[in-house]
Parts: structure tokens; C-alpha cells; sequence
């Protein structure tokens, strides 16, 4: 089942992840190997999740990348669908 708005994956690491490890964002920053300001855009949803930082989540033990690309990736499918389907014409054969 597709799921019609997903959250963005930063909200999760935000109201999930960091709580119930009980890490501030210098914290998860710090041991993640990237900046405050860098995290800190991803949770306020201002940043997607990249395929580094989604490396470094499964190296530090929080779900697998491959999870955080596809939520990512639903999320960004969700909002480009959700601006409107741009005009296009089909890729018949001539």
C-alpha cells in the first residue's frame, strides 16, 4: 500500500530517533561525522535525506540506507505529485 502523504524521513529522526536515544542534535551531529547545521536542515525538513548521510545512519546503527533513500524517495514522489503532473508527451516510437 503507497502511502498518500508520507513524512518527511528528517521528522522521524527528529520526533523518533533522537528522543528515544536521548541525543541532542550536537550530538547525533557529532557522531554522524557532519555538522549541527547540516542536521539540523534535514530535521526541520529544510534538507533531503543523501545517500551519505543515509550511509552514515546505517553505520551508526539507526535502520538500514536503504530504508532511509525509499523513505526519501516517497516523500520527494508525494510532493512533486502532490505540485501537479506536468505536461508531457509519451515516448512512442516515431
Amino acid at each position: 500500500m503507497v502511502m498518500r502523504n508520507p513524512v518527511h524521513p528528517g521528522a522521524i529522526l527528529r520526533e523518533d530517533v533522537l528522543p528515544e536515544l536521548g541525543l541532542t542534535v550536537n550530538e547525533a551531529a557529532a557522531r554522524l561525522g557532519i555538522s549541527r547545521v547540516a542536521l539540523s536542515r534535514v530535521l526541520h525538513e529544510h534538507a533531503r535525506i543523501s545517500s551519505n548521510l543515509a550511509v552514515r545512519l546505517e553505520e551508526a546503527g539507526v535502520g538500514t540506507a536503504h530504508v532511509w533513500l525509499a523513505l526519501q524517495s516517497a516523500y520527494d514522489l508525494a510532493t512533486e505529485r502532490a505540485a501537479g503532473v506536468p505536461k508531457v508527451r509519451r515516448l512512442d516510437a516515431a
